[in-house]
C-alpha cells in the first residue's frame, strides 16, 4: 500500500479523534553500578480527553504513530537511542480500532486499506534497529493489545484491567499480528482462549496479573511507580543483565507443538458451535487464520488477516454488532430514552425488600454492596428471613473467599442487611420492592401493608415480570409513587433492568429509579405498563410459536433445534426449562388473557407441569438427550409436522409481528430500545445487532409489516 493510498484513508476521517503519539527522551539509569545505559525513546499515547475518555487508533491515528515510528526507526540507525518504549495516558493503553470509523468503511478497498495500514505501523514497530517495549498501564484491546504483542518486551501493571482480543465477538479477527503472535508467546490453547473463549463468554477480559500469568507480559510491576519500574526494567534488559523468561512460547514446527496446536483449534470450533451455532462468521474466521498460520511467515499470515478483516467488514454481522456494542450498549444505555431530568431525583438512604426467598436475598445483596445503605428484608416467618439474610451473608463469604472482596468490605456489607418479619421497620425507608409472588392479589396486599407504614414520599417498587404495574397503583393511597423494577436472574448477572412506567407514576419517581439504576451499575431501559413488558413478551412469543410446532407433531429436536441458525444462548425448550416450566406457563397465560391466541397456551406444556415434570428433555445413555418414553406418553399431538426450515420462518415473522405492534403500542421509544433490552436481558448474540436488525436481514420485518425497523445502514451495509 502507497503512501498516498495511506493519506487518502485518513482523509476519510476529518473528524476522528485523533490519539496522539508524545515522544520524550529519557535518560535509562544506570545498571549494576556502571554508566548509564544510554537515551530511551518512550512514546505516550494520549488523546487529550479526560482520564475517562478510552484512547483509540482511527486512520489519522496510525498515520501519525507511523510517522513517528519511522523517525524514530532513523534515530536508533544513527545510534541516538538504544530502545523504544510505548505507554498511556493514565488508565489505557490502546482501547482498540474506532470502531465507528471502521464502520463507516464503506468500499472493501477501503477496509483493506484500514488493515494494511495497521500492519505497516506495528510492522515498523517490531523492526526499529533497537528493542522496544510495551509498558501496558491500563486497558489494552484489540489493537492496543496487539501494539503489545508487536514489541519486543512487555511490562504490565497489576492494576491494569481489560487486557483483551476481543474480535471474534466484534465481528471482526486481531488482524494486525495478534492471530500470530499470540499462540506462539503463549501456546495455542492460551491463544484460543484470549481469541475465542473469552470474547463468547459475556467478553470476559485479562487483569494484570492474568495476562502476565499467561505469559502475554514478561513482568508484571505494582501501579505505584510502573513507569519508573519499567524503565529500569528496560534498562536491565538493554544492558544484557535480565533475560525475560517465556515459558509458555512454543515454536510451530515442533511435532509436538503441531498436534497441541490441530487440539486446540478443534477445540475452539466446538466451542465456538456449543455458543454460536456457527451463526456468525467472524469467530470461524479466527481459527481459520489460527490454524493456517501454523506454517505460515509473519508476512504470509498478515496478507491473508488483510484479507480476511476486508472481507468481515462489509458483512451484515459485523455492522449489527458495531451498532449493538457501540450504539446501543456504549452510547444509547448512557442517555436512557424517556428518563426524566436526574435533578428530580431523590436521595436514597435505607431500602426495604419485601419477600426473602432467592430473588428478594439477591436484590438485598445488590443494594448492599452498590448502594451501601441500610437494606431491611421482611417474610411471613423468621425462617424465611434468616434464610434470606443467610443467603446474602453466605453469598458476601464466597466473594470474600474469592479475594473480590475484603475483610473489612464484607463486614461492612453484612451489617447493613437485617431481616424482621414486621413491615413497620420501613418507616424510614425511602424505597421499598417487593419481590413476592407473582400473582396480583398478593402483590396489591403487599403495597397495602406497606402504604400504611412508610412515609408519603417513600417509593415503592415491584419486580414483577409480567403482572400490570397500573392495577397493582389502584388501590394504593399514592398511586403515583409505584414504579416497575424488573431485574434480571441472576441479579448479579444480567446488567438491564426494564424501569416501568404507569400512567400515575410521577417523574420524581421516575428520575429517583433511573438514579438508582446507576447507582446499581445496571443499565435501565424505560418500558410503558404493558403485558411483560419486552423481553418476556418476545421471549413468550418465540417460546410460544416452537412450543406450538412441536404440539402440531413436528419432533422435538426438529422444532428446538430450528433456531439455530439465529445463533441465540439456548434452545426454546432449555430456556422454558431453566426458567421453569410453570413460571413459563404462567406467563404464558397472562399474555394469552391480553393478546388472544398470538401467544397460545399448550397443553402438552400443562400436562408436564401437572406431572411434576422439570423439563421434556433428559440425559440419554450416550451422552446427549432425550424425551424419556414416561414423558411421551403423557402427550398429544396434531399431525401437521413443519421442517425446522418453516418453523425458524415462522418464528421469524411472529417476532417481527410482536415487535412491530409492540412499538405501535409505544412500550418503548423505539426498536434501538428492543435490542438493547434483548442484548441485556436476554444474553441475545450482538451479530444479531439484538434482534430487530435480524429480522431485517431475513426479510421478516418487510414480511410482516411492509416496512424495515431500522434505515439501511444502521445495522446493516445496506
Amino acid at each position: 500500500m502507497s503512501a498516498a493510498e495511506f493519506s487518502k484513508l485518513a482523509g476519510l476521517f476529518p473528524d476522528e479523534t485523533v490519539t496522539h503519539s508524545y515522544v520524550r527522551d529519557v535518560q535509562l539509569p544506570a545498571t549494576g553500578g556502571g554508566p548509564g545505559v544510554g537515551t530511551f525513546a518512550l512514546i505516550t499515547l494520549d488523546n487529550g480527553l479526560d482520564p475517562s475518555k478510552p484512547t483509540t487508533l482511527g486512520p489519522n491515528t496510525l498515520v501519525e504513530l507511523g510517522t513517528v515510528l519511522e523517525g524514530l526507526r532513523d534515530r536508533a540507525a544513527n545510534g541516538e537511542i538504544v530502545g523504544v518504549g510505548v505507554t498511556g495516558k493514565p488508565n489505557f493503553l490502546v482501547a482498540g480500532a474506532d470502531l465507528s470509523a471502521v464502520k463507516r468503511l464503506s468500499r472493501r478497498e477501503h477496509g483493506l486499506w484500514m488493515a494494511q495500514l495497521g500492519h505497516e505501523v506495528y510492522g515498523t514497530l517490531g523492526n526499529l534497529g533497537v528493542p522496544s517495549f510495551a509498558f501496558i498501564n491500563g486497558v489494552a484491546l484489540g489493537g492496543g493489545l496487539e501494539i503489545a504483542l508487536q514489541s519486543t518486551y512487555r511490562t504490565v501493571s497489576s492494576a491494569a484491567g481489560a487486557l483483551a482480543l476481543p474480535e471474534a465477538l466484534l465481528g471482526l479477527v486481531p488482524g494486525w499480528g495478534g492471530v500470530y503472535l499470540l499462540p506462539r508467546l503463549i501456546g495455542p490453547e492460551n491463544a484460543v482462549r484470549v481469541m475465542i473463549e473469552n470474547p463468547l463468554s459475556n467478553n470476559r477480559t485479562l487483569s494484570g496479573p492474568e495476562a502476565y500469568g499467561l505469559g502475554i507480559a514478561d513482568v508484571l510491576f505494582e501501579p505505584a511507580g510502573f513507569l519508573e519500574e519499567s524503565l529500569s526494567w528496560a534498562a536491565q534488559v538493554i544492558a544484557g543483565e535480565v533475560t525475560p523468561e517465556r515459558p509458555h512460547a512454543v515454536e510451530p514446527s515442533n511435532p509436538d507443538v503441531e498436534a497441541r496446536w490441530a487440539r486446540a483449534v478443534a477445540g475452539g470450533r466446538a466451542f465456538v458451535e456449543s455458543k454460536t451455532s456457527n451463526a456468525a462468521p467472524a469467530p470461524a474466521r479466527v481459527l481459520d487464520l489460527m490454524e493456517a498460520n501454523r506454517t505460515m511467515s509473519r508476512t504470509e499470515s498478515a496478507a491473508l488477516e488483510c484479507e480476511t478483516l476486508a472481507g468481515l467488514m462489509q458483512t451484515d454481522e459485523f455492522r449489527a454488532t458495531v451498532y449493538a456494542f457501540l450504539d446501543l450498549v456504549q452510547k444509547r444505555s448512557k442517555r436512557p430514552a424517556g428518563a426524566p431530568d436526574r435533578a428530580l431525583a431523590r436521595p436514597v438512604t435505607k431500602v426495604g425488600v419485601v419477600g426473602a426467598g432467592l430473588m428478594a436475598s439477591q436484590l438485598a445483596l445488590l443494594y448492599a454492596r452498590q448502594l451501601k445503605v441500610p437494606v431491611v428484608m421482611t417474610d411471613i416467618d423468621q425462617a424465611r428471613v434468616d434464610k434470606g439474610v443467610g443467603y446474602v451473608h453466605g453469598e458476601l463469604d464466597k466473594l470474600l473467599g474469592k479475594k473480590k472482596l475484603s475483610q473489612e468490605a464484607a463486614d461492612r456489607t453484612k451489617a447493613l442487611v437485617t431481616g424482621s418479619v414486621s413491615k413497620e421497620l420501613f418507616a424510614d425507608a425511602d424505597f421499598v420492592i417487593e419481590a413476592v409472588f407473582e400473582e396480583l392479589n398478593v402483590k396489591k396486599q403487599v403495597f397495602a401493608e406497606v402504604e400504611a407504614v412508610v412515609s408519603p414520599d417513600c417509593i415503592l417498587a415491584t419486580n414483577t415480570s409480567s403482572l400490570s404495574v397500573t392495577a397493582m397503583a389502584a388501590d394504593l393511597q399514592h398511586p403515583e409513587r409505584l414504579v416497575g423494577f424488573h431485574f434480571f436472574n441472576p441479579v448479579a448477572v444480567m446488567p438491564l433492568l426494564e424501569v416501568v412506567r404507569a400512567p400515575t407514576t410521577d417523574d420524581a419517581v421516575l428520575a429517583t429509579a433511573f438514579d438508582l439504576a446507576r447507582g446499581l451499575k445496571k443499565t435501565a431501559v424505560l418500558v410503558e405498563d404493558a403485558p411483560a413488558f419486552v423481553v418476556n413478551r418476545i421471549l413468550l412469543r418465540l417460546m410460544g410459536e416452537v412450543i406450538a410446532a412441536f404440539d402440531e407433531g413436528t419432533p422435538a429436536e426438529v422444532a428446538d433445534n430450528a433456531l439455530r441458525p439465529m445463533g441465540l444462548p439456548m434452545t426454546p425448550f432449555t430456556l422454558a426449562a431453566m426458567v421453569g416450566l410453570p413460571v413459563a406457563q404462567h406467563v404464558q397465560e397472562s399474555l394469552h388473557e391480553a393478546f388472544g391466541e398470538r401467544f397460545r397456551v399448550s397443553q402438552n406444556l400443562q400436562k408436564l407441569i401437572d406431572n411434576g415434570a422439570k423439563s421434556l428433555w433428559a440425559p440419554a445413555a450416550n451422552g446427549g438427550q432425550e424425551i424419556p418414553q414416561s414423558t411421551m406418553a403423557l402427550l398429544s399431538f396434531g399431525s401437521s409436522p413443519s421442517t425446522g426450515e418453516e418453523v425458524l420462518r415462522r418464528t421469524q415473522d411472529a417476532l417481527a409481528e410482536e415487535i412491530g405492534l409492540m412499538l405501535n403500542e409505544g412500550v418503548v421509544a423505539g426498536p434501538e430500545d428492543i435490542d438493547l433490552c434483548m442484548i441485556l436481558g436476554a444474553g441475545w448474540p450482538m451479530f444479531l445487532g439484538g434482534i430487530t436488525p435480524y429480522l431485517d436481514r431475513v426479510g421478516a420485518s418487510e414480511r410482516v409489516n411492509g416496512k424495515r425497523f431500522l434505515p439501511p445502514g444502521v445495522a446493516s451495509r445496506a
